[in-house]
């Protein structure tokens, strides 16, 4: 029987995995401007790329960090 303390703690979760994809790919978004574009400087700068690729391992190796944190129940 889900109590609804089961429900709020699975919605949380989903909405944290969810939270982590979004803000990854919003890095590599903004990270590619920077490299790209004449955000920071004129031309582009190359510190875009490093931060376009951590935006990536963020966006897909993040939610299944969580997935695989929360597995397994704490020991109480």
């Amino acid at each position: 029987m889900k109590t609804p303390d089961d429900e709020a703690m699975w919605r949380n979760r989903f909405i944290l995995i969810n939270l982590v994809r979004i803000g990854g790919t919003f890095l590599v978004l903004f990270a590619l401007v920077v490299w790209q574009g004449d955000l920071l400087v004129e031309g582009g700068h190359i510190i875009g790329f490093p931060f376009a690729l951590i935006g990536l391992a963020i966006s897909f190796l993040g939610p299944r960090y969580l997935a695989r944190r929360w597995r397994t129940p704490p020991d109480a």
